[in-house]
């Protein structure tokens, strides 16, 4: 039996799930003034109970949604408390969006001039109407540019070339040794971050659904850098060997634009709490089964909530940890339990308990059908995430636990130009990922038999 076009139509109906998903879940996104960027501290974000009364089906729909979200909206009474709270404490709304999964409604509240925004925050947390109060956080990605000599300097397409000699972190992560059991096939990821530039060669047929909660779907997706970054080293696809190969290329994308460049054409960029939230809000009703967070930021007990919600659906969440020195002691997304929290393994302290992944100097795609070196802590987020896309392949299930367990306990010693470190490896992770069943536990079958075979050979 030819399954090459079942699997085709599987694809195909999982990408028009995510996108469906996400259309109904909210038309437009709800966007924030350019003075919440510039000036963050101005602001606070208020959660209110949010139970609005079912909706009235029409003829021929099913009552059937995605977590609901295609008939979640504000109730009156919502509405109404919202209005006295901002009479009350001189507030003014400037964007707001019900959380389907929270039951809540978000809104993005500017405070009065001269008002102490840590005062006010106590008096509202006092308040029986609301359900929670938090400042408009800022968070950043965490990754930088890579300067590189000139003369290994990547060629833009359309002069693609093999770049695999170049993209040293697969031979030290053991992917290629890994893709004989794995590469990813059937996972959905989604990376919340920058746009994604989509039309990139090495990211065709990569990308399931994209939505944008910074300059509202209109915006351009294509000349954003980090996220591209963070793309290409989960699923670039090289094509007749040409371009770049992602530690996953058979995993597909949802690519959640939640975070804006700091400069043009940088990779550094900023989100806030508002943006983050809706953009966890999209990834779980688009059933993502792992989530890339390549960036950090204080904490955050709205986003901790959509995080702890995910996590209860199976969700696998992956984030950044900052360098040494960025002054952030409790950061998110890592101070969450259950996100796998990654560094840079050249950055790690001695005796780090964070999952460790090559950082500098990796080989990645950027805007336009280029190719660069980037480095931080963010392109080792993304590697690990990959990683679990391997573990994940297939339609297996494993709890965010366990994958944490497998990583650590399949990491090596690696030699790297900043000296000998330890670095969690694709290859002996997928094989012992693998269990005893799948490894030849089955007396007497052929089958298992060459599959175990695999599994002793396939990391020597």
């Amino acid at each position: 039996m030819n399954r090459a076009p079942l699997r085709g139509l599987t694809l195909a109906l999982l990408g028009l799930m995510a996108g469906c998903a996400l259309r109904q879940s909210e038309l437009r996104a709800p966007e924030l003034p350019d003075q919440a960027r510039r000036d963050a501290g101005r602001f606070v974000v208020i959660t209110v109970r949010n139970e609005p009364q079912r909706a009235i089906a029409t003829p021929g729909s099913t009552p059937r949604g995605y977590d609901g979200a295609s008939v979640y909206s504000v109730s009156p009474r919502a509405r109404a408390i919202t209005l006295a709270l901002e009479r009350d404490y001189r507030l003014r709304q400037v964007s707001a969006w019900p959380i389907a999964s929270l039951r809540v409604n978000c809104i993005v509240m500017r405070l009065p001039d001269l008002t102490a925004r840590s005062t006010l925050i106590a008096q509202l947390a006092r308040d029986s109407r609301v359900e929670s109060v938090e400042p408009l956080n800022q968070f950043t990605t965490e990754t930088g540019s890579h300067v590189v000599d000139g003369s290994g300097t990547p060629a833009p397409h359309p002069h693609r070339r093999p770049y695999l000699p170049l993209q040293l972190n697969l031979r030290e992560l053991g992917v290629l040794q890994a893709h004989r059991l794995s590469q990813g096939a059937a996972v959905r990821i989604a990376i919340i971050d920058t746009g994604v530039d989509y039309q990139h060669p090495d990211l065709e047929g990569r990308i399931l659904a994209h939505r944008d909660f910074v300059d509202g779907d209109g915006g351009d997706f294509t000349v954003d850098r980090h996220g591209t970054e963070v793309a290409g080293v989960i699923a670039a696809t090289t094509g007749g060997g040409l371009g770049l190969l992602g530690v996953a290329p058979k995993s597909r994308l949802i690519a959640l634009k939640a975070c804006w460049p700091l400069h043009r054409d940088a990779a550094e960029a900023a989100c806030n709490s508002f943006t983050l939230a809706q953009a966890l809000q999209a990834a779980i009703t688009a059933r993502a089964d792992i989530v890339n967070l390549s960036l950090a930021g204080p904490p955050d007990p709205l986003l901790e909530r959509l995080i702890d919600y995910g996590m209860r659906r199976g969700i696998i969440f992956v984030g950044a940890v900052p360098a040494a020195g960025d002054g952030l002691a409790g950061t998110f997304p890592t101070d969450i339990p259950g996100v796998l929290a990654v560094q840079s393994a050249e950055d790690a302290p001695t005796g780090s308990r964070d999952l460790l992944a090559p950082g500098q100097g990796i080989l990645t795609l950027v805007p336009g059908g280029h190719y660069d070196f980037a480095s931080g802590s963010s392109l080792a987020t993304a590697e690990v995430t990959g990683i679990v896309a391997l573990l994940l392949a297939d339609g297996r299930r494993l709890p965010a636990a366990r994958v944490e367990r497998i990583l650590s306990r399949s990491s090596r010693e690696l030699a790297t130009p900043a000296g000998v470190v330890i670095s969690v490896n694709a290859c002996a992770a997928v094989a012992d990922a693998l269990d005893r069943a799948s490894c030849g536990g089955n007396n007497g079958d052929p089958t298992a038999a060459a599959l175990a075979l695999r599994c002793a050979n396939s990391c020597r």
